[in-house]
């Protein structure tokens, strides 16, 4: 098995650069929460000293990943399983998402344990989102298969239509960015992209209301759109589309607005990474960033 930044890779595979991107965001996203970490020194470009774990964001990625790899598409039933066996709660996984994926692992029907969660609505949290760039990027070819294998990866876990919408926003973006690698792609063609796809509710009045804060401030924009603290969709999934069509061509810079505006930073800056990644390829990820983090599990490279 080589290593995750292994120099003999030749082909170019957007889903894995896409992964590649989301966890080096997590990773570094995560070291903020740590005491003492100085966003100024990232600015300076002095980042925390590694090694930086990754998330429950990429362990999620990962099998998402290895689902695409080993089969192509997304089956709702064996996913469901790879979630619940590989779910290590320390990497800071939600407490209902554990729920969740406990239940499943002890034999509950998936579409029971997620549609019984927060009262029987479903949750309509960020986590849904936050793993689904490399899913995208994996059919940029196709933006409605994109979608749709989303919405299907999205219900194992999220059930409700908040947070199923918000992974196919980000599927789609993903898929778009990909699609644009080596081209041209002005900030408004993402979201024109994803239009299409949206639901009136509360992630599609976010994701318009991002459009029209193309070229405002980054404080203006977590201001008006959030930056992850609720955990929802709706409060992170607007704000990771501006970041992703402002600094879609600078990884850097895409990961470093994420930090420093604050929140769920690890989750926005996975989210911006995979979207950001995908369309850049992983050569535009510092070396540096790459080689702190920790490396991604052997499993999730590797067809099963």
């Amino acid at each position: 098995m080589h290593s995750t930044t292994d120099p003999v890779r030749t082909t170019i595979d957007p889903a894995r650069d896409s992964l590649e991107g989301l966890s080096v965001g997590d990773a570094l996203g995560a070291q903020f929460f740590v005491p003492g970490t100085s966003f100024p020194d990232l600015r300076a470009g002095r980042p925390p000293a590694g090694p930086w774990p990754w998330t429950d964001d990429t362990e999620m990625a990962c099998s998402v990943y290895r689902e695409l790899r080993t089969h192509g598409r997304v089956d709702r039933d064996r996913l469901a399983a790879g979630f619940a066996d590989r779910c290590e709660p320390y990497r800071g996984y939600g407490a209902g998402t554990v729920v969740v994926l406990h239940e499943i692992r002890d034999g509950r029907p998936w579409r029971e344990a997620a549609a019984a969660a927060f009262a029987g609505r479903g949750s309509w949290g960020n986590g849904a989102a936050m793993r689904v760039a490399p899913l995208g990027a994996y059919f940029a070819d196709s933006p409605d298969r994109a979608a749709a294998e989303a919405a299907l990866s999205a219900e194992l876990t999220h059930a409700h239509p908040e947070a199923i919408l918000g992974a196919m926003a980000v599927a789609v973006a993903a898929a778009h960015a990909a699609a644009t690698r080596g081209k041209p792609c002005a900030p408004a063609e993402l979201f024109d992209a994803v239009e299409p796809y949206l639901i009136d509710g509360r992630v599609a009045a976010g994701i318009r209301r991002a459009r029209t804060l193309l070229g405002r401030s980054l404080p203006e924009a977590a201001y008006e759109l959030g930056n992850g603290a609720q955990v929802s969709a709706q409060d992170t999934v607007p704000f990771t589309l501006w970041v992703a069509a402002t600094h879609l061509t600078n990884y850097p810079a895409a990961i470093t607005a994420c930090i420093e505006a604050g929140g769920d930073a690890d989750t926005t800056a996975a989210i911006v990474g995979g979207i950001v990644a995908a369309h850049t390829g992983v050569s535009a990820i510092p070396p540096a960033w790459l080689g702190a983090r920790e490396p991604l599990p052997p499993w999730s490279l590797t067809a099963g």
